[in-house]
């Protein structure tokens, strides 16, 4: 096969980016390590004042003032770390897990304006770094903290009792555990502050990161033989599954973030959902939103290109390559700006994804990933390419530079010193906001873990289906839903659920309601009976969906007969 100029300089541009970015890996690494150290308490260099195992989120007190410590950025950071503990990359990092482990089994109990411990306290996102309750005005709750600790503290008490330190596990560690999993399984359907802080509804990083906490401690609590919440956990993950599938927009290709706050939807949200959900033994299930799922794929494209014309520093950027990305394209926060740990987090993901593809042999482009792959080749179809094939290698290849050339805007932008703030200018790639940021430097430690091709472990992501549906008798019930709800010329209400009945939470295929009794709103479906379902109703208006609030509503059928559920619009 004879190959073209353009090709083989094509090779050469990709062998030098390569090399560029393993230098700056391989510089920036011990540095991003030395940064995560130096903000956790009491010992780090920079968190003067924290308490012992306490992370704050950055040293900066002014413009702004991240000296506090959030349970998220603390429980991300905690995973990388625990993560090169139990792998045995660092045997050092045990006493500042236990430190950590120590500092959040006293921040549970604390009380706060999002409650106690028993009346939803673990909702509350962050801390006074001396162990004491912020009480100023925040966005609370926001719950995917305690789903995100027991991630973390499981994965280490899971190594801990293999070894054989049972004693400590189920005694100290446990206790920890369970609290913030009856958490999960008791407020998940609630609404909740996303995870930057801004948006009040249903969040897809807190609903898929709660569902991977769920099956984690299902798994974990056979494995220490503490049944007892096994069967309440169980039917919950279930349930998160099927509400997870219905942040699909069927139409554009992208995980919408947020059930609210009248935005597009096209969020980093959803790209650190999937690297926080990473389950290699999964390969490319789009039920779970792996990686190098179609799903995934096609939103992390969808997501990257809102970003290529709005910043200043994406100007002459071609539409295959690497740009750097920010939040949300409608961000307004310090004038709406790229952030390090959002540009890492979409190369973590092209890194996950090729460590599965070359794992498993083959990579599948499908009508709804071929806009992500044509990109590289604008020739693919839709097919299965095995790893022989010149189609794989030549899509491998081309993401494999995709992936480095995000990894080359961080490089570009770091300083000498490698510190890494929480944004970088749109206009010159400057530092913005709060400098030395934790999560920064633990967004690049775990991009890099995964550029290296290290993967920990398995949740139990693989082989999980969803068929949205309760009951099994096969026997149906004619429910008559009927809502008050008073909309304008041109609007309708329609209803969505958990059931396939209820169209599976699709917005595309809701069951329109009738206005025959204006302002009620009727329909009558028949659904599974003796089953459990959740629904909620919508509005659409010129295109636009609008759910009603959080919680979802719930209504068991009976066994036999029909039934009117009345409702309120909330």
């Amino acid at each position: 096969m004879r190959l073209s100029l353009s090709f083989v300089l094509g090779l050469v541009a990709a062998a030098f980016a390569q090399s560029n970015v393993t230098s700056y890996i391989s510089t920036e690494t011990p540095l991003a390590k030395a940064g995560v150290l130096a903000n956790i308490g009491p010992d780090g260099s920079l968190s003067s004042g924290a308490k012992s195992g306490i992370v704050i989120a950055s040293p900066s007190t002014v413009n702004p003032d991240y000296l506090y410590t959030w349970t998220r950025d603390s429980s991300l950071t905690f995973k990388a770390l625990i993560d090169q503990f139990v792998s045995g990359e660092d045997d050092t990092l045990g006493p500042l897990i236990d430190d950590f482990t120590s500092a959040q089994a006293i921040i549970q109990q604390i009380d706060n304006p999002s409650g106690s411990v028993s009346t939803g306290g673990l909702g509350e996102p962050k801390f006074n770094i001396d162990e004491t309750a912020f009480t100023g005005a925040w966005g609370r709750p926001q719950r995917d903290g305690p789903a995100l600790r027991a991630t973390a503290i499981m994965t280490y008490a899971t190594y801990l009792y293999n070894s054989g330190n049972t004693t400590y596990v189920t005694d100290t560690l446990w206790p920890i555990i369970e609290l913030d999993l009856n958490y999960v399984a008791t407020y998940w359907n609630e609404s909740t502050f996303d995870l930057w802080e801004e948006v009040d509804s249903s969040s897809f990083f807190t609903t898929a990161v709660q569902h991977r906490a769920l099956r984690e401690g299902i798994t974990f609590a056979n494995l220490i033989g503490e049944t007892s919440d096994v069967s309440n956990w169980e039917t919950q993950a279930d349930d998160l599954l099927c509400f997870l599938q219905s942040y699909w927009n069927p139409t554009d290709l992208y995980m919408t973030a947020n059930t609210g706050g009248g935005r597009s939807g096209k969020d980093a949200n959803t790209v650190l959902a999937s690297i926080h959900t990473f389950d290699p033994e999964a390969g490319c299930d789009d039920v779970t939103f792996q990686p190098c799922s179609d799903k995934a794929l096609s939103n992390l494209k969808v997501y990257v290109d809102s970003f290529r014309s709005i910043y200043t520093i994406n100007s002459g950027i071609s539409s295959d390559a690497a740009v750097a990305t920010g939040r949300y394209p409608e961000d307004s926060y310090y004038n709406g700006n790229p952030w390090f740990l959002t540009t890492l987090a979409a190369a973590e993901q092209l890194y996950d994804a090729l460590i599965v593809w070359n794992a498993q042999g083959s990579l599948n482009v499908t009508s709804t990933s071929l806009a992500f792959f044509q990109q590289f080749d604008s020739s693919v179809t839709a097919g299965t390419y095995a790893s022989g094939s010149d189609e794989f290698t030549t899509l491998t290849s081309a993401i494999q530079t995709f992936a480095d050339g995000f990894v080359e805007i961080i490089a570009k932008y770091t300083p000498s010193n490698g510190s890494l703030s929480e944004q970088y200018s749109k206009s010159d790639g400057s530092e913005l906001s709060a400098y030395d940021l934790t999560w920064s430097f633990a967004a690049a430690l775990t991009a890099f873990e995964a550029r290296a091709g290290n993967t920990y472990g398995s949740w139990g992501a693989a082989n999980l289906t969803t068929s949205c549906s309760g009951g099994s008798s096969g026997s149906t019930v004619a429910v008559t839903f009927t809502v008050n709800y008073d909309t304008v010329w041109g609007e309708n209400l329609y209803i969505t659920g958990s059931v396939s009945e209820l169209s599976d939470w699709s917005t595309s295929s809701a069951l329109i309601m009738s206005a025959a009794d204006y302002p009620t709103w009727s329909i009558t479906v028949d659904l599974p009976a003796s089953t459990t379902i959740q629904y909620k109703y919508i509005t659409i208006y010129d295109g636009t969906v609008t759910w009603e609030d959080d919680p979802n509503n719930e209504i068991t059928t009976p066994a036999s007969g029909s039934v009117t559920q009345a409702d309120s619009w909330h």
